[in-house]
């Protein structure tokens, strides 16, 4: 079992590296859902922590339809993360119809040189997941697909997630389940979806709120939790 944490401080990263988070997606703007970190707080984060670091690639939340600009600017910062190192990234492209963009995919996975990728959450617009998951099976880079199922919470969406585990297993992809997971409600969740990987945010913060700091004790109850997996 492995667990994703999101960080956006250089205190979380660090923090949640220390506690046992296997890996990290590094984002900024986390009210707007996560976009582009600094090179920076990238550069900084690898230099204190020891796990694996995946990056978020997403030049504004305006939505998930790139156009030229975008792309340029996107391709920019992969380049520029891939001088430094990173693990792998987080992307992903749709077109006006909601599909997967393959021409900007092809691009962005070039540009990413044969690193990892999670394809995020844009995945949750698509209007046929399991087209979706077929045209992602195509490129070896994308390992994960991060879905909350396509609801505002995974934990609403757990019979759509174990169907897409079940798509997705034979493809070699793993979903990665995120959005509205918490302690309280995770073991009950990970038996009924079979996920072997999820994604946490608000659910190792204080309050349950995504903008405030992870709260160790949340952090330790997670993998706890996983431990028992």
């Amino acid at each position: 079992m492995l667990v994703e944490v999101i960080a956006y401080t250089l205190g979380d990263a660090i923090l949640a590296a220390q506690r046992g988070a296997h890996r990290l997606e590094i984002i900024t703007a986390p009210q707007e859902g996560g976009l582009t970190p600094s090179y920076g707080l990238v550069q900084q984060i690898l230099e204190h922590v020891n796990v694996d670091v995946r990056v978020m690639i997403r030049p504004h939340s305006r939505h998930f339809v790139y156009d030229k600009e975008d792309i340029a600017t996107m391709l920019q910062d992969i380049a520029h993360f891939c001088h430094l190192g990173v693990s792998g990234f987080v992307m992903g492209a749709l077109t006006t119809d909601g599909a997967v963009d393959v021409n900007a995919l092809d691009r962005l996975l070039d540009a990413a040189d044969g690193l990892p990728v999670t394809f995020h959450r844009a995945f949750d617009e698509i209007s046929r997941f399991a087209d979706a998951i077929d045209i992602l099976s195509r490129y070896d880079q994308i390992t994960h697909i991060l879905t909350s199922g396509g609801r505002s919470s995974a934990l609403d969406a757990e019979d759509d997630i174990l169907e897409l585990i079940t798509l997705a297993r034979p493809q070699n992809i793993t979903i990665m389940p995120g959005g509205g997971l918490h302690p309280d409600a995770l073991e009950a969740f990970l038996k009924r979806t079979g996920a072997t990987e999820f994604h946490m945010g608000s659910g190792v913060r204080q309050g349950y709120n995504l903008l405030n700091p992870i709260d160790p004790d949340l952090l330790y109850k997670v993998l706890h939790i996983t431990d028992r997996f």
